[in-house]
């Protein structure tokens, strides 16, 4: 049997890594990617790393479409060739189902398979270690291609996940930034762009812009938490969720997403309510993330966008929330953000809404 490199994308992963690479914020619908570009590259690059062809790559994230269905443009690059789309789905708070479980059944399936003999996994999952494991036990090699950050480190990757891997490359930088440009948007269209619209297939013309991000350190344990008596904390889960609202701006189809996340209680035991005992470090830090997320957001964002996140406050809009709480992990290479933390970047998130937001 003639051998074969295979490739193992998590979209969110790459997404978010490419996003933050070239705004500083891993907000996905700050950049518009040219996809057959990036895919033709990936295929590329494995192929020249492993010396082998490419029997396949596969892509996976989460449906955008009710029931997890693809939006037009996954629909797209499920087009494209020796590409296979496999989606999970989004829950009605925004956030993905399914999507490492088949990567790591695909990974452990393969290899047991001898499908391949060379896996390139673009993720930086620690979850997805054992699955590693599992095919590393039935002969496959399995390497980590990460997202280089601005100063060319791998950008968040767990070093669990690099630990149990056979190798860890770096995506070609040029890759990077000649396939993922800045979104533009011009100032008088009304109603932002949808959320299958996050990518196309065709990158903006003229020169791209850059934003400079600080280079984080990669996180020991990844994504997953630490603690065995509660299931993983996932962004939404850490937000609490907002009542659901039957009716008024907040329903209106935007970039900002359909649910939203409270930023405050009334609570005097509640973190928000407790004197601040963070560093002047920390809450710089704190506040460059929110600049950078609001900023990012509000180049994309129409005037009816602008609105209806405004007349909505303090609850945040889940995308947002998920986007202020991924970049602060990022920075802080941890995942499970303590409760303080979380509380004053939503404060200084409405801190940078009221200076640079609206």
């Amino acid at each position: 049997m003639r051998s074969h490199c295979a490739l193992y994308v998590d979209a969110g992963y790459l997404l978010a890594a490419a996003a933050t690479r070239v705004t500083g914020t891993s907000l996905r619908g700050s950049v518009v990617i040219s996809y057959p570009d990036l895919v033709r590259r990936l295929i590329d690059q494995a192929e020249d790393l492993s010396g082998l062809p490419l029997l396949r790559l596969n892509w996976y994230d989460s449906g955008n479409r009710p029931g997890g269905a693809p939006d037009s443009s996954q629909e797209s690059i499920g087009m494209l060739p020796r590409v296979k789309l496999r989606l999970g789905r989004t829950s009605p708070h925004g956030e993905q189902k399914g999507v490492d479980l088949r990567i790591g059944l695909d990974l452990a399936a393969h290899g047991r398979n001898h499908v391949v003999d060379v896996m390139y996994l673009v993720s930086g999952d620690d979850d997805l270690s054992e699955a590693v494991e599992e095919a590393q036990n039935h002969g496959a090699q399995v390497v980590i291609l990460a997202v280089p950050d601005p100063s060319g480190r791998p950008h968040a990757v767990s070093n669990h996940l690099i630990r149990e891997a056979d190798g860890l490359e770096l995506v070609d930088a040029a890759t990077i930034d000649e396939t993922v440009r800045v979104r533009q948007l011009q100032p008088d269209v009304v109603g932002g762009p949808a959320s299958e619209t996050t990518g196309v297939v065709v990158p903006l013309p003229g020169p791209r812009q850059t934003a400079e991000a600080p280079a984080a350190p990669a996180p020991e344990h990844g994504r997953s938490g630490t603690s065995h008596e509660s299931p993983k904390p996932t962004p939404a889960i850490l937000a609490h969720s907002r009542p659901q609202s039957t009716g008024g701006a907040g329903n209106g189809n935007s970039s900002t997403g359909s649910g939203s996340k409270v930023a405050w209680s009334s609570s005097r035991d509640h973190p928000v309510n407790r004197p601040h005992t963070l560093s002047p470090a920390m809450i710089e830090m704190i506040d460059d993330v929110c600049r950078g997320v609001v900023s990012a957001w509000r180049a994309t964002a129409s005037k009816e966008d602008r609105r209806r996140v405004i007349s909505e406050r303090p609850f945040i809009p889940s995308d947002l929330d998920r986007t202020l709480l991924t970049d602060l992990s990022a920075r802080l290479a941890v995942y499970d953000i303590p409760d303080e933390l979380r509380y004053r970047l939503r404060e200084q998130f409405w801190d940078a809404m009221d200076e640079v937001g609206r």
